[in-house]
């Protein structure tokens, strides 16, 4: 996809990155993966995000990548797939360029593994897979690649497929402040885990759109919320906040991983075949993954 088509995509509707499935052996489960992509693909989401955060890029071997982006392209029906792409430069040099071959439609550039970088290096980072392959990237704002303002301005201004800008951050001041300093340039995304319970303060911020990560399992829920937000329905919002969205906020902060563990447990209770996270992340116990049931009972497929 043309740069600038995919820039239009992920600013015209909500957003989501869908779970790898794995197998009682842990390997990628491809069957499984086709058919929770083309569930996703029957609902409201404009850009479906493969072996991202919640598809546990981390936990990927950088030849899985190009695969699970193959067979979410052949089964998105249309929906533009963007992959997940991080590690060291030369790592996310090389897993940007089997997503191009792949036919992936984009990248959303993750930050690079453990290393705190001043922002000279991150320029650097950023431009060398920018300059590597020709669709459009979409950078990771968060955790040891936080990007200020100056910094992105040069590579909005020297990488034309620089395209998209999400942020886990929730650094309000800053990220106000590069939204206002360079405008429509970029398409902004939320990416703060949950990104539901922030939408309202982001959309404020300049950001259209964000990420959702219960699409993957309450998919009609999340773009009902989405529509509600854009359309300024805030009393909806607040019910869906209340019902589902707070509650599963208290069960996702019991243990550190649980904001993909329990993504990843809602997919299965939907019937679809995710299987158990890859370490070092760990699943919901019995009852908590009874607590999830309950929660997501009246949206059950």
């Amino acid at each position: 996809m043309e740069p600038n088509k995919l820039k239009q995509a992920l600013g015209a509707g909500l957003l989501s990155f869908p779970v790898t499935p794995f197998d009682d052996a842990g390997e990628f489960n491809p069957d499984a993966y086709g058919a929770h992509i083309d569930w996703l693909s029957g609902f409201d989401a404009t850009v479906l995000f493969a072996a991202g955060g919640t598809g546990e890029m981390f936990s990927l071997s950088p030849d899985e990548i190009p695969r699970i982006v193959a067979i979410a392209k052949a089964a998105s029906n249309g929906t533009p797939i963007v992959g997940g792409c991080g590690g060291g430069t030369r790592v996310a040099v090389e897993i940007a360029k089997g997503i191009e071959k792949a036919g992936g439609d984009g990248i959303l550039l993750l930050p690079q593994y453990l290393i705190d970088a001043p922002q000279a290096g991150l320029y650097a980072h950023v431009k060398a897979v920018c300059d590597a392959v020709g669709f459009g990237v979409t950078v990771y704002n968060r955790d040891n690649c936080v990007l200020q303002t100056e910094t992105i301005q040069r590579l909005a201004d020297d990488c034309p497929n620089l395209i998209g800008f999400k942020d886990g951050t929730g650094e309000l001041g800053l990220v106000r402040r590069i939204t206002a300093t360079i405008g429509d340039r970029l398409t902004y995304i939320g990416g703060m885990p949950t990104a539901e319970l922030f939408a309202e303060a982001y959309l404020g911020a300049g950001f259209s759109t964000y990420s959702s990560a219960v699409f993957n399992f309450v998919p009609q829920l999340a773009c009902d919320f989405y529509k509600a937000l854009r359309a300024g329905d805030r009393a909806t919002c607040e019910r869906i906040l209340n019902d589902f969205f707070f509650p599963f906020m208290d069960l996702r902060s019991r243990q550190k991983g649980y904001a993909v563990s329990a993504i990843k447990a809602g997919v299965r209770l939907q019937g679809f075949a995710a299987g158990k996270v890859r370490p070092p992340l760990t699943d919901l116990t019995e009852q908590e993954v009874d607590i999830l049931a309950q929660l997501m009972a009246p949206w059950k497929k």
